[in-house]
């Protein structure tokens, strides 16, 4: 079942939560970091759920996981393992699905719209760089270094239980054909 055209099917329109990097800062984090908002996942991983719960009140109907920056390779940097990478990329759709949860459990909070969706955030390789080259997209490898880069977190964000995948920011042709491959 494709969950967009499932809420299309009943409601005009979708709408998506907003900037979740801009609210956590508006909360005190400071995510000048490599990380960036990954880094709070780590540390104060509530913020991140509130931040969900406050775009569903706002009327959102799909919330954009704080996975952007998380990568296997970003949180290694980082000194974790790759079990430990892997539990807070799948940890990003868990904090999201429990906020959807948790306000949809109220009926106020259930009428007139659908039930929100998580749309998992995928973000291109250059935010693991953190060097801004994810607006360029001249990295320097190939299109399968891509694929192995992508995968992995891909399918540790869809075994956790993401409706959609939001790939955010791929800067060429490149890299988003090693995403869909």
């Amino acid at each position: 079942m494709n969950p967009i055209q499932h809420i299309l099917d009943t409601y005009p329109l979708i709408v998506l939560d907003g900037a979740m990097a801009t609210e956590l800062e508006r909360k005190g984090c400071d995510l000048n970091d490599s990380l960036w908002s990954a880094r709070i996942l780590l540390e104060e991983p509530n913020l991140i759920k509130q931040v969900h719960t406050d775009y569903f009140a706002a009327g959102a109907d799909c919330a954009i996981t704080a996975s952007y920056q998380s990568t296997f390779e970003g949180f290694a940097a980082r000194g974790l393992s790759e079990a430990e990478a892997r539990r807070l990329i799948e940890m990003s759709v868990t904090i999201a699905a429990e906020a959807r949860d948790e306000f949809w459990a109220f009926e106020e909070n259930r009428l007139n719209r659908p039930k929100p969706i998580i749309a998992a955030s995928v973000g291109p390789y250059g935010a693991y760089l953190a060097d801004g080259s994810e607006y360029r997209g001249n990295y320097g490898i190939s299109e399968d270094e891509l694929v192995e880069f992508h995968r992995p977190r891909m399918k540790a964000l869809i075994e956790a239980g993401a409706d959609v995948l939001a790939c955010e920011t791929i800067p060429c042709l490149t890299e988003a054909k090693a995403i869909v491959r």
